[in-house]
């Protein structure tokens, strides 16, 4: 088999390079709080499209600055560094899809389209050199902790967020950060990157993602009428979260943890949309 051969097609190999399973599930996550909160079909299919356009760019442009980073640890497994994607070409696509993105949020209102460009620019400044500083938390913080009030912003008649349902998106991306990081502490300190939490280490990390995850799921259940559902999905947070601790403690942080606290702050965002 020749390596053209072998090579998959170019739109599999970008879809590929934009880390696929986080802007799939943030994209349903814009779906869910839209729906909560009332958005019409119309404005509903513009947020969502919007939404995924913007977390493409993310995904894709990550990928295109890492290039160099991934082939020095051996990530055959990603597309660019595999030859399946040039860097030039996925970063290409995701300039572009940035530019969809904030076409597409433009009709749902200034207030949209700023903070979508807020962001967006805040993801991409972590992509092109903020993840290796100890302020690697920031652009999560801040995009995350922004992402509720996409929804309401698409309103007819726009308004920020409550804000406990702002904190709460904060505490997510703080989570989503600290965790996500975990697998991949010892390449990344191959390559010289020392976010935060390369500097507080992964049980460290793992513990302030669980500590933040029940900050925000206080947040919403205090922020809310509490309902019988409210208050199981409190409980299924704080019992996972307690899990994912006391396994950090138990054994070195791993793919266990890992998975742990990650469910722990899906459970967060399913408190966050039925709230």
């Amino acid at each position: 088999m020749t390596d053209a051969a072998a090579k998959p097609p170019l739109v599999r190999a970008l879809w590929g390079a934009t880390h696929p399973g986080p802007t799939l599930v943030v994209t349903v996550l814009s779906l869910a709080l839209g729906i909560a909160a009332g958005v019409d079909p119309g404005r509903l299919v513009l947020l969502v499209v919007a939404v995924f356009s913007g977390q493409v760019s993310v995904g894709l442009s990550n990928d295109a600055i890492d290039g160099a980073r991934d082939a020095a640890v051996g990530r055959t497994d990603k597309p660019i560094v595999g030859g399946a994607v040039t860097p030039e070409r996925a970063l290409a696509v995701a300039v572009a899809s940035v530019v969809v993105a904030l076409v597409l949020s433009a009709p749902l209102g200034a207030g949209l389209l700023a903070a979508h460009a807020v962001a967006l620019a805040s993801a991409w400044a972590y992509n092109a050199g903020l993840k290796s500083t100890s302020f690697s938390i920031a652009p999560f913080v801040l995009s995350f902790g922004l992402f509720p009030s996409f929804a309401t912003l698409a309103l007819p008649a726009p308004g920020l967020a409550a804000p406990w349902a702002s904190l709460a998106g904060a505490a997510l991306g703080a989570a989503v950060h600290l965790t996500n990081v975990v697998r991949d502490l010892d390449d990344d300190r191959r390559t010289g990157v020392r976010g935060l939490p390369h500097r507080l280490g992964a049980r460290a990390s793992v513990v302030l993602a669980a500590v933040g995850i029940v900050i925000g799921a206080i947040a919403v259940l205090t922020g809310t009428d509490a309902t019988v559902v409210g208050v199981v999905f409190f409980a299924a947070v704080l019992v996972v979260a307690a899990a994912a601790v006391t396994t950090a403690f138990v054994r070195t942080p791993g793919r266990s943890v890992f998975q742990l606290t990650m469910l722990s702050a899906l459970l967060l965002a399913a408190q966050l949309v039925v709230a």
